[in-house]
């Protein structure tokens, strides 16, 4: 499908998705000519008789769709969606910058990304001032060791865990930069 009408306007949003079907959500939706981002990581599995590299969801049961509203329908109706990830009501828009900053991510030869699903009280901000993420701004939620710091993603509820070195970060005294 061909966007030519620059009248609609086109947003990120992050779906529920059915319990390990992730990869079958994307591919119908694409099949269906809608833009979708699924971010995949390769992660050595072991099982009881061998060990195999296998791409497996970054945030497991969340795909990224980019819609306008009058998609909104028919993405729904897709046989994978469960639903919209909603904030306070609403279908939630996930900026243009977090979704280019988790493919920025993926795009790093051998990214140590991990997601956490804890819910952190809100930090400092930070700005990454060199490296694959310069430019990148949000709040420092979390310390692991030397080179692991958490920037949280508000928009769909997760901290993002990304390895770096701390000489990378600088704080910010704008507060309103993630907002």
């Amino acid at each position: 499908m061909e966007k030519i009408n620059s009248a609609i306007c086109y947003k990120w949003y992050a779906l529920y998705v059915k319990s390990r079907a992730e990869k079958k959500a994307h591919a119908e939706l694409q099949f269906k000519e809608i833009e979708t981002f699924l971010p995949l990581q390769r992660r050595l599995r072991q099982w009881s008789d061998r060990k195999k590299w296998v791409e497996m969801p970054l945030i497991p049961g969340y795909l990224f769709v980019r819609i306008s509203r009058k998609e909104h329908d028919s993405v729904l109706q897709s046989n994978f969606i469960v639903n919209f990830i909603k904030f306070e009501g609403a279908a939630a828009v996930i900026p243009d910058n977090q979704i280019d900053y988790l493919k920025l991510m993926l795009k790093q030869e051998n990214p140590d990304i991990e997601i956490t699903y804890e819910t952190f009280a809100y930090g400092q901000m930070i700005e990454v001032i060199s490296g694959p993420l310069i430019g990148l701004h949000g709040k420092l939620v979390r310390i692991k060791g030397k080179n692991k710091v958490a920037i949280e993603l508000e928009q769909i509820g997760y901290s993002v865990m990304v390895e770096m070195l701390a000489e990378n970060i600088r704080f910010s005294g704008n507060k309103e930069m993630c907002r």
